[in-house]
């Protein structure tokens, strides 16, 4: 038998999944990726989020973490599980102390969806257009 080369349906040339604009999304994708976009879908999510993707070394101890929030230990906690559920984030216990790291195939992942085809980056939400940094 010959060695061929098999094509994983949905994906493009770059081996990810087709963006938005690119091909209907079936309803398998679609609820997988809601998952995640709801997980994004809290202020305090999407900080937890930064924090650990900005981090230097690529990880942070969740005892870093709670202090920069008004809210218990176990609300971060709650918060820090959904987003790993979504497979944004991964952890690691070494003693009393869980250390979280961002799983950036994943946010890859999610960019290249909302991306248009051939686009270039645009400009981040918080800038107005028309500024220059």
């Amino acid at each position: 038998m010959p060695n061929q080369e098999l094509a994983v349906l949905g994906q493009d040339e770059s081996g990810c999944c087709p963006t938005l604009l690119a091909a209907p999304m079936d309803e398998g994708r679609a609820d997988d990726l809601a998952k995640v976009f709801k997980a994004l879908g809290d202020p305090v999510r999407l900080r937890l989020l930064s924090m650990i993707a900005s981090r230097e070394g690529g990880e942070i101890c969740v005892c870093e973490l709670t202090p920069a929030f008004g809210l218990s230990q176990s609300t971060i906690s709650h918060h820090l599980k959904l987003l790993k559920q979504a497979g944004l984030i991964a952890s690691e216990r070494r003693g009393t102390w869980v250390y979280y790291r961002l799983l950036p195939e994943r946010t890859d992942m999610l960019a290249a969806v909302l991306a248009r085809p051939g686009a270039e980056a645009s400009q981040p939400l918080d800038e107005p257009a028309g500024t220059v940094s």
